[in-house]
């Protein structure tokens, strides 16, 4: 099988691009495919994950000013030779079925060229985030909510993350394939370090503010109990997030961490995970809690956390009612024993999204598609 996966970039960290070399690595690995990343604007620069030396990389040079709308003139200008090169790249591969990862200006076009190969478009991000817009939309942002709705209803398949999504797809051509789990370590955290771990992009969307005002009141009642925070992001707000724990004087026990590429170690080293974003898809972040053995403590944002985590795996809470997080973190900070029992199950659960598990939901939509 031969397989094209279209992408803007793979030398930023991220989750798709993350992902992305986790579902390109095994195929590559299976005997008979062949593999192809073709991206718009890799600048030369190395991929910042590990990709299988038998995948053979394409660059279209696009190279799209990202610091402006792609409607913009300076990139409306540059689209034509985006199609017209991507539509080269796919006529010269012939590849059996191409899959476009991130969502970008290459999302609206593919599905009307080269129409004879199947075409798949992943969605990494809820769709939530547009359901005011869509509600109360402009005059611009209704055309281009139809003309979107009418693309997604071109491709042969729309791979969403779970299952709350759907509703917000007009198109009867999704199907729910979960983020592969990056690892599954032999060992679990022992649940004994009086620590609690988060990690991710440091972006508003993530909600770490609320989370400073969350540990300020459990500072006050768990002084023995550190909160470490890994991942990196736009530089004022890490600043903000810091003048905001200094100004509570909490710094003794919250920490901003910073990127790692050990985050592995860092949640074995770990007894509880939390998270308290405004909204999220599918947290892959989660899973890896879970397969480290972690019981999580999440805001019920829309939809991913609860398609992940479930009474006997963590707790929810609802969304910015920061006294019940509160009180709930603090009640099983002081519960070893349901610690241990969240833990427990919590890589039981995780189990169930390791690679081979996945990925043998894209091979079979793969092979539906090509037959």
């Amino acid at each position: 099988m031969k397989i094209v996966f279209i992408i803007d970039q793979v030398y930023l960290h991220g989750g798709i691009e993350r992902v992305l070399s986790i579902k390109a690595n095994y195929f590559a690995a299976q005997e008979g495919n062949e593999v192809h990343i073709v991206t718009t604007e890799q600048k030369e620069e190395k991929p910042c994950y590990t990709f299988d030396e038998k995948i053979i990389f394409r660059d279209l040079a696009i190279n799209y000013n990202r610091r402006k709308s792609y409607f913009h003139p300076k990139n409306l200008k540059k689209l034509p030779k985006h199609i017209s090169r991507t539509k080269a790249a796919l006529k010269q591969i012939k590849p059996d079925v191409v899959v476009v990862c991130s969502h970008s200006v290459d999302t609206y076009f593919v599905p009307f060229i080269v129409k004879s190969i199947p075409k798949v478009k992943e969605f990494h991000y809820s769709r939530f985030i547009e359901k005011s817009k869509r509600e109360n939309p402009s005059l611009f942002k209704k055309f281009f909510f139809k003309f979107a709705d009418y693309v997604e209803s071109k491709y042969d398949t729309l791979v969403i993350l779970n299952k709350d999504e759907s509703n917000y797809y007009k198109s009867k051509n999704t199907v729910v394939i979960p983020n592969p789990l990056t690892f599954y370590p032999d060992k679990v955290s022992e649940l004994t370090n009086k620590r609690i771990i988060t990690a991710g992009r440091i972006a508003a969307v993530k909600g770490y503010d609320i989370l400073v005002d969350i540990w300020k009141e459990i500072a006050k009642i768990r002084k023995d109990w550190q909160l470490h925070i890994f991942g990196s992001g736009e530089p004022g707000y890490v600043k903000m997030l810091q003048d905001k724990i200094y100004t509570a004087g909490i710094q003794d026990t919250i920490k901003l961490m910073g990127s790692t590429d050990k985050i592995q170690e860092e949640m074995l080293h770990s007894s509880i995970f939390v998270m308290t974003s405004h909204n999220e898809c599918f947290p892959l972040v989660l899973l890896e809690a879970q397969a480290c053995g972690l019981p999580i403590v999440s805001f019920d944002c829309p939809y991913g956390p609860r398609n992940i985590i479930d009474k006997e795996t963590g707790i929810l809470v609802p969304v910015y009612d920061n006294n019940t997080f509160i009180n709930q973190l603090n009640e099983l900070m002081g519960d070893q024993d349901n610690i241990l029992r969240m833990g427990k199950n919590a890589r039981e659960n995780a189990k169930k999204y390791q690679l081979s598990s996945v990925m043998s939901l894209w091979q079979k939509m793969f092979n539906d598609l090509i037959n």
